[in-house]
C-alpha cells in the first residue's frame, strides 16, 4: 500500500495561456488581435508564468503533508550510511617508515574517503600464503616418504602441501584446507637485493621496523556464518574478545637442533591490538614490534638446506625464486578456532577508510531565544550521529549534545529541593543543553525551555557534520588510487571491495512501511513482524526471508517450537556474483540486518540471522520427445524448468500465472520439504514437447546410486549441482560431475586428508608439513 501524492492542479504554462485566450471573445469581444506581438497577450503570458509557479508550490503541499504524517507516526526515515573499506599503502622506493594521520583524505576518482585511525607505513610490502593441503598418488607419497626419512629416528607422518597465495578472490579455510591451520605473511622488499648487499639491506629493514606498530589487515569470509543478536555467545553489536589466539614472529631456539648445529625454528607471540571485530568483517591488527633490533629477527633461518625449506615449522616454500629473494621475514597468525575462520585477503600497511566528507564550522543561523528553533543543514547525505553543534558565544561553557527525543530533556530553569532525602527524585538532573537531529531531512531542532534549552538571543549556531554518497561508496577493489596529502612514492589501494554504503530512504519507501508500522509499531513480536521488518532493512536487496520461531540452527533436526525465546531468520539475497545458483548473504548484508533488528527486538528474544545451507543434488532424466518438437529445444527447456523448480528463489518478472504453477513455492523451495523423485517426474512431464519421462535418477552429493527422496532439515535448501537431460535412457549418476562443495563454493577433496583414528593405543607419529615440488618448472 502506498500513498501517491495527489496533484492539486496539473495545468502547465501553455494550458493557462490557452484557457485565458479562450475566454477573451466571451468577455471582451472588441479584443480581436490575439497575436504574440499584442501587449495584452504578453500580460496573459506573464500571468500564466506566475500562476504556474504558484501551482508548483501548491503541488508540493501533499508531499510535505506526507512527510509530516510520517513524523507524527514516529516512523523515521533511515539516513544515508557511509561505505567502509580496507586500504593498503605501497611504499614504493621509500626507505623509512612514515605515519598516516587520522582523517587523511584518499580518493577513488572524485569520491572522497578518509582514514579512520592513524597507522605506520613501513618500507615493505607483503604477500599472504597458506600451506594448502594436497594429496599425492601412491608413487609420489612413497617418494616423499623415502626423501624425508632422515628427519627423525621415528618416521613422521608427512602432511604434504602446496603454497597458495591468499589473493582476495576465493576464501581459504584455515582449519580444513591447510596442514597447520595458520596464515603466513611474508614481508617483502620492493626488489631483490644484491647478494653482497643482502646483510646491510636486512639490517636497514629491521631498523625501520623496530618499535613500530605493524598494521595487518585481515578480511575473513563470513557469508555462511550466522549473526546472533542478544546471545551470551556473541552479539552483532559487541566485539568478540578472542577472535585471534596469537600473532607470532620467528625466533631461534638454541636449546635444540636438528643436526647439532642449526637451531630449530621457534615462534614468539607478540602483543597486538584490534582483531575483535573479525566475526563482523575485515579488521586491522596493530602488532607491536620489539624496540630492540636484536630481538627483531624476522628471518631467523636464512640459507636453508633444500630439504629443510618449508618443512615443519619453517615458513612455506616458494617456487618463484625471484619472489623468495625479496623476503625479509615472516609473520604467522594462528586463529583461536581455525576451523571457523576462512580468510579472503591479508596484508600489511593496512588501514580502515570511510567514505564521506567532513564539514566544519558551518553557520546555520542566529539564536533568538525563541522556543522550538529549527535550522537546516546545507549539506546532503548527512551521516547519522555525526552532527556536532556549538552555540557561540555561550556563557555557560557547556557543550551541546545530541539527544533522540527532546521530550526527555530537562527544563532550562533548574530546581533542587535541599530538604528532600537523597535519591527521592527531587532534583532535575536531565540534560538541558541538547538538540535533536533529523539526518534524513537535514534539520537541527532545539528545545522550548521546558524541554531543552533555547539558544540565547544574539548567538551563532555553528555545526560540524559528515556527509556521504551512500551506495555510490560501494566500489570495486582497486578503485582507491590517490591521496592529495600523501608523499609522492606512497600509493594507496583497496584490495577488496568497500561495503556497507546505503542511500537515504525515500519518502515513497517510507510510506510503504506505514501499514506494517501500524501493525507492529516497529517492534519484533510476531513472525510477520520479523518478516516485514527484515525486508525493510535499508541498503539491502533481499529476495527471500524465512522466519523460524523458537528454533536454533544448531538443532537442525528439531522442529520450530523447541527453543523458547529464540528466533532464526534465514535470508537469501537477490543476487550473488560469486555463486549465482546458490546465493548467500555477504557480511555487509548480515550486519545491516542485525543493526536494523537489534533496536527493535524484545529484550528476552535472541535472534540468529543466517543464510541457507545448500545440499548438492544431482538429477538425470531420460525422455521421449513428442512429434513436431526439436529435441535440443525440449532438452534445454526441461533443464531450465527443473533448475527453476529447485531454485531457492524465483526469478523476477514472472507473471502471476507462472508463479501459480509452483503451487505454494512462489518464493522458492520451502524449508524442510524433501526432494521427491516422483514429484520431479511429474514436473518434467508438464514441459511442452515431453511425450514421456522414461527414467529419472535422483542423487545427493557424490552418490552414484539413485534414491527416491533427498531429505532436507533446518536451513537446508537443494542446490542442483549437476543435471543431465537425454533422449532415451537417463545418464548414470556416476557419469555426472561428482565434485563436492562446501558453503563457500570451494571444492572438497573427496579423498580427504583429515587425521586418522586410533591405532590401537600406539603413539601417533609426529605430523610434519612437507612442501610438494612441482613436476614442471
Amino acid at each position: 500500500m502506498t500513498f501517491p501524492s495527489p496533484k492539486i492542479d496539473d495545468r502547465r504554462f501553455q494550458d493557462l495561456v490557452r484557457e485565458a485566450l479562450d475566454r477573451i471573445p466571451a468577455h471582451t469581444p472588441e479584443w480581436t488581435h490575439l497575436g504574440e506581438s499584442d501587449p495584452g497577450v504578453t500580460l496573459v503570458e506573464l500571468f500564466a508564468f506566475m500562476a504556474e509557479s504558484v501551482i508548483y508550490r501548491a503541488n508540493r503541499v501533499p508531499e510535505a503533508a506526507k512527510s509530516k504524517f510520517l513524523d507524527l507516526l514516529g516512523l523515521k526515515l533511515s539516513p544515508a550510511r557511509p561505505a567502509r573499506g580496507i586500504v593498503t599503502f605501497d611504499p614504493g622506493r621509500m626507505t623509512e617508515s612514515v605515519r598516516i594521520d587520522k582523517g587523511t583524505e584518499l580518493r577513488a576518482g572524485s569520491l572522497p574517503f578518509s582514514v579512520v585511525s592513524a597507522l605506520d607505513v613501513v618500507p615493505l610490502t607483503s604477500i599472504a600464503v597458506v600451506k594448502e593441503t594436497t594429496t599425492l598418488s601412491d608413487d609420489q607419497a612413497l617418494y616423499y616418504k623415502r626423501l624425508y626419512q632422515s628427519l627423525d629416528r621415528v618416521q613422521p607422518e608427512l602432511a604434504t602441501y602446496r603454497t597458495r597465495v591468499v589473493d582476495g578472490k576465493s576464501p581459504v579455510r584455515l582449519g580444513s584446507q591447510t596442514v597447520d591451520g595458520a596464515l603466513w605473511i611474508a614481508l617483502l622488499l620492493a626488489k631483490a637485493p644484491h647478494e653482497d648487499d643482502r646483510a646491510s639491506v636486512l639490517a636497514d629493514a629491521r631498523r625501520s621496523l623496530a618499535g613500530r606498530h605493524l598494521s595487518v589487515g585481515l578480511a575473513p569470509y563470513l557469508a555462511e556464518r550466522p549473526r546472533e543478536i542478544g546471545s551470551r555467545r556473541g552479539s552483532a553489536s559487541e566485539d568478540d574478545p578472542t577472535p585471534i589466539a596469537r600473532v607470532e614472529i620467528p625466533v631461534a631456539d638454541s636449546k635444540s637442533t636438528t643436526t647439532g648445529t642449526r637451531p630449530l625454528p621457534g615462534w614468539k607471540a607478540r602483543p597486538f591490538r584490534g582483531g575483535t571485530s573479525l566475526h563482523k568483517g575485515p579488521d586491522i591488527l596493530e602488532i607491536q614490534l620489539p624496540g630492540d633490533e636484536k630481538e627483531l629477527d624476522l628471518s631467523a633461518w636464512d640459507d636453508l638446506d633444500p630439504l629443510e625449506a618449508g618443512v615443519g615449522e619453517f615458513p612455506p616454500a616458494f617456487d618463484d625464486s625471484r619472489l623468495a629473494e625479496r623476503i625479509v621475514g615472516w609473520l604467522r597468525i594462528v586463529p583461536s578456532n581455525s576451523s571457523d575462520l576462512a580468510v579472503v585477503w591479508a596484508g600489511i600497511n593496512a588501514g580502515v577508510v570511510e567514505q564521506g566528507t567532513q564539514v566544519e564550522n558551518e553557520i546555520l543561523g542566529d539564536g533568538e531565544g525563541l522556543p522550538d528553533q529549527e535550522f537546516r543543514i546545507k549539506g546532503t547525505g548527512v551521516v547519522g550521529s555525526s552532527v556536532g553543534i556549538q552555540v557561540v558565544p555561550d556563557a555557560t561553557g557547556i557543550d551541546w549534545t545530541e539527544i533522540d527525543d527532546l521530550a526527555a530533556a530537562g527544563s532550562e530553569v533548574r530546581w533542587n529541593d535541599p530538604s528532600a532525602p537523597p535519591g527521592s527524585g527531587s532534583k532535575d538532573d536531565r540534560p538541558v543543553n541538547v538538540f535533536a537531529v533529523d539526518p534524513h531531512a537535514g534539520l537541527v531542532r532545539f528545545g522550548d525551555g521546558m524541554r531543552g534549552r533555547r539558544p540565547p538571543s544574539g548567538t551563532k549556531i555553528v555545526a560540524r557534520y559528515r556527509t556521504c554518497a551512500g551506495s555510490l561508496g560501494n566500489i570495486p577493489a582497486g578503485s582507491i588510487k590517490s591521496g592529495p596529502d600523501l608523499p609522492p612514492d606512497l600509493k594507496p589501494s583497496n584490495p577488496i571491495p568497500t561495503w556497507g554504503g546505503a542511500d537515504a530512504e525515500s519518502l515513497e519507501d517510507g510510506s510503504r512501511r506505514v501499514p506494517s508500522w501500524m501493525r507492529h509499531r516497529d517492534r519484533l513480536v510476531t513472525a510477520e513482524d520479523f518478516l516485514e521488518i527484515t525486508r525493510s532493512t535499508p541498503g539491502t536487496d533481499i529476495a527471500r526471508v524465512d522466519v523460524l520461531p523458537a528454533w536454533h540452527p544448531d538443532l537442525d533436526r528439531s522442529l520450530p517450537g523447541d527453543v523458547a525465546g529464540m528466533v532464526t531468520v534465514m535470508v537469501v539475497p537477490r543476487a550473488d556474483a560469486q555463486n549465482p545458483d546458490r546465493p548467500q548473504p555477504d557480511t555487509s548484508m548480515l550486519e545491516a540486518i542485525c543493526a536494523h533488528l537489534e533496536p527493535r527486538r524484545l529484550v528476552t528474544t535472541e535472534i540468529v540471522v543466517k543464510g541457507p545451507t545448500y545440499v548438492p543434488v544431482k538429477v538425470s532424466i531420460g525422455i521421449t520427445v513428442a512429434g513436431g518438437y526439436a529435441a535440443p529445444e525440449v532438452r534445454d527447456r526441461l533443464e531450465a524448468r527443473i533448475r527453476q523448480y529447485l531454485s531457492p528463489v524465483r526469478e523476477t518478472g514472472l507473471s502471476p500465472q507462472e508463479l501459480r504453477t509452483f503451487r505454494g513455492m512462489e518464493n522458492g523451495w520451502p524449508l524442510r520439504k524433501q526432494v521427491n523423485r516422483l514429484e520431479l517426474v511429474v514436473e518434467a512431464a508438464r514441459e511442452d514437447g515431453v511425450l514421456r519421462v522414461d527414467e529419472l535418477l535422483l542423487g545427493r552429493g557424490d552418490e552414484t546410486s539413485s534414491r527416491d527422496d533427498v531429505d532436507l532439515f533446518g536451513l537446508e535448501l537443494p542446490w542442483l549441482s549437476a543435471i543431465s537431460v537425454s533422449v532415451g535412457s537417463a545418464v548414470p549418476l556416476s557419469a555426472l560431475e561428482t565434485t563436492r562443495y562446501d558453503e563457500t563454493g570451494t571444492a572438497i577433496d573427496p579423498n580427504g586428508t583429515g587425521s586418522t583414528g586410533s591405532n590401537g593405543g600406539a603413539t601417533r607419529p609426529r605430523r610434519v608439513p612437507v612442501p610438494v615440488v612441482p613436476e614442471t618448472c
